[in-house]
């Protein structure tokens, strides 16, 4: 069959490295695939590329844009009686709004993260008007679906939970050898403590939080340092926090990288700080790596890190909460060393791709009862 993802853009991040994947396990089952982004295609795209996967960029500004959706528009046509899936809200009404009067086969929708503040913003407005064209919506966590159930999100077809999952080969248990390793190769002793965080530099990710609270550690952990992956409009500000509180030695930014997996074997405690979450992909990968790990609890986290098991939960924007789990997981080294067994013990039963590619297949494999049009309905 057809299928066609419809994203904001494939920058580096866990939505889309999870459609890239996705992706690859349609095409392993004979299935062709094609993708439009709503903006620029972002650096994921050269992968998809190097593939033959057709890329349409639509170069959407600021605002309404006509022009983006006449773009969409005509890569759809070419496609007919594909399925549509869209990922997250924005993407999903302008590709219902491309596609009225096309042949579709079904649309379906992923919700990606926890969405608008209380679903009151034009946004989660014009993602429930356009639900009367939306055959199934698919939540990555529990939170999220109920959530959307909560907010009057009514697709034609239904609203379930496809929980994110990972290509756990990728990723090998975190070891003292390779933290010593990582740690002279950042130019630090080898018995550093490595915390170490993953995500897009951008205020949902809190990260100015993390340092402040990074401070507080520093003073009872001396040995404390801080990794921060990833990159963002953020990065010269956070970079200025870090000096101005006195922390240059001991917080490194190692920007937007392509070996997450190696460095996370090379880390001893993960931490999550974000104010919003879905069903983090960043979280999954630190419990495949057999990382302990300290993380705020919204979204689906604690669906992924269960309290005193695999790690600590702590309130979103509470900083000294967050300074002391992590405090208290440096201190407590043979549980923090159970909890990362436990978090890799969780990825192995519950996280893995194939588990939610198998998923996606069997409700994309609904569509082959018949193509039905996306047609707006009488007022």
């Amino acid at each position: 069959m057809d299928i066609v993802h419809f994203v904001e853009n494939l920058e580096r991040g866990g939505l889309e490295r999870t459609v890239i994947d996705l992706i690859a396990a349609q095409r392993e089952a004979g299935h062709r695939c094609a993708v439009v982004c709503l903006f620029q295609e972002g650096m994921l795209a050269a992968e998809l590329r190097e593939q033959g996967v057709m890329i349409q960029a639509c170069g959407k500004h600021r605002g309404p844009d006509m022009r983006a959706l006449l773009k969409a528009r005509r890569f759809m046509a070419d496609i007919p009686g594909a399925i549509l899936h869209t990922h997250n809200s924005m993407a999903h009404y302008y590709a219902v709004l491309a596609t009225i009067g096309l042949p579709v086969a079904r649309i379906i929708n992923t919700r990606h993260s926890m969405g608008g503040r209380k679903g009151t913003t034009r946004q989660e407005w014009l993602y429930r008007r356009s639900m009367r064209s939306t055959d199934h919506v698919v939540a990555v966590c529990e939170a999220e679906r109920k959530r959307l159930q909560a907010s009057g999100v009514r697709p034609r077809r239904g609203l379930s939970t496809i929980p994110n999952g990972i290509n756990l080969e990728r990723f090998v248990p975190a070891m003292a050898e390779r933290r010593r390793a990582f740690a002279e190769g950042l130019d630090w002793q080898p018995d550093s403590r490595i915390i170490g965080t993953v995500g897009r530099l951008q205020p949902v990710k809190d990260q100015a939080r993390l340092i402040r609270a990074f401070g507080q550690v520093r003073s009872k952990v001396p040995d404390a340092v801080l990794v921060i992956v990833g990159d963002g409009d953020l990065r010269p500000q956070l970079e200025q926090l870090v000096e101005d509180l006195g922390l240059l030695g001991s917080v490194r930014f190692l920007g937007d990288r392509g070996d997450v997996p190696q460095l996370l074997s090379g880390m001893e405690l993960f931490v999550l700080s974000s104010l919003s979450e879905g069903y983090s992909v960043a979280l999954i990968e630190a419990c495949a790596a057999a990382l302990p790990v300290v993380a705020t609890d919204v979204g689906g986290n604690r669906e992924i890190v269960r309290d005193g098991i695999n790690g600590k939960l702590v309130a979103a924007g509470d900083t000294s909460a967050l300074a002391g789990a992590l405090i208290d997981m440096l201190a407590e080294v043979d549980s923090t060393l159970a909890m990362g067994k436990a978090s890799r013990d969780w990825a192995l039963s519950e996280a893995s791709f194939r588990t939610m590619a198998d998923r996606y297949e069997r409700l994309y494999a609904s569509a082959a009862h018949g193509m039905v049009g996306n047609y707006p309905e009488a007022a």
